[in-house]
């Protein structure tokens, strides 16, 4: 007997309200006949996969998961594995991607991947915060759990010489606390005390919390920092108005921008 191709769906969900999931996202998570995924973010789905077989995965298993979706869609199923966010950011893609290559996946001829992007956290939470990201910015995440610090601490180091806009992932965790403040204490040395500073928790869910502040007092809100929160550091050129950060684009220099009375 032969078994129909399988398809695995690697789902971004956004940041958790249906509201900001592409339709793309729903309606290949409606197709799937399994789901696969962290349970907090299986949570997110839970009134789109009743009747569907349901396997639900602790943290830090994300290896375990990736396998299991795959074996799932090898014997012909029809598969999500659901992640927030999009799967192409620190998401599961990537490890989906490194399974198959070792396994000597064939592209044309077997399983049928897709990468359903989602919004980001860099999205939404820009998007909750003002216009933070409207010129060049980079992105790190502080776990140190694959990477080591050496090179988090690097790669902070070129963000904040190079003045970028920067939107810090998994600023910190029960088991990681001096890894904020040492990007704080390598952004110090480039930008201003004053540089405004978003802090955003839960984006887009129940528990959304947001705080604007700056650089020099971003440690004060240390309630905020967990693994479901992202942070923005601004440029030299971000500014806030009315508690709203703005990174200017560069149209003053070329264009009046608010016309005057005849």
């Amino acid at each position: 007997m032969t078994v129909s191709k399988g398809k695995l769906y690697v789902v971004g969900v956004g940041p958790g309200n249906h509201e900001h999931m592409t339709q793309r996202a729903r309606a290949v998570i409606e197709e799937s006949q399994i789901i696969v995924g962290y349970e907090t973010y299986v949570s997110l789905v839970e009134d789109l996969i009743d009747g569907k077989q349901v396997y639900r995965y602790a943290m830090t298993q994300e290896v375990e998961r990736a396998n299991q979706a795959i074996e799932f869609a090898e014997a012909g199923g029809v598969v999500a594995l659901v992640s927030s966010g999009d799967p192409g950011i620190y998401g599961m893609i990537g490890l989906i991607y490194e399974i198959l290559s070792e396994k000597g996946w064939d592209r044309q001829n077997g399983i049928l991947v897709e990468c359903v992007p989602g919004v980001s956290s860099l999205n939404s939470c820009a998007a909750l915060v003002g216009s933070p990201l409207m010129t060049d910015f980079a992105v790190v995440s502080m776990s140190d759990l694959l990477v080591p610090w050496e090179i988090i601490v690097k790669r902070v180091e070129a963000a904040a010489a190079g003045d970028y806009v920067t939107v810090i992932y998994n600023p910190a965790s029960k088991k990681r606390i001096h890894q904020l403040r040492d990007t704080r204490e390598i952004f110090l040395k480039y930008r201003k005390p004053e540089t405004p500073v978003a802090i955003v928790k839960g984006a887009y869910r129940e528990s959304q919390t947001i705080a604007i502040t700056t650089l020099e007092k971003m440690l004060e809100h240390s309630e905020l920092l967990g693994m479901i929160t992202t942070v923005i550091v601004g440029n030299s050129s971000t500014f806030d108005y009315n508690g709203m950060m703005i990174n200017p684009r560069g149209y003053r220099s070329k264009y009046e921008l608010v016309k005057k009375a005849v």
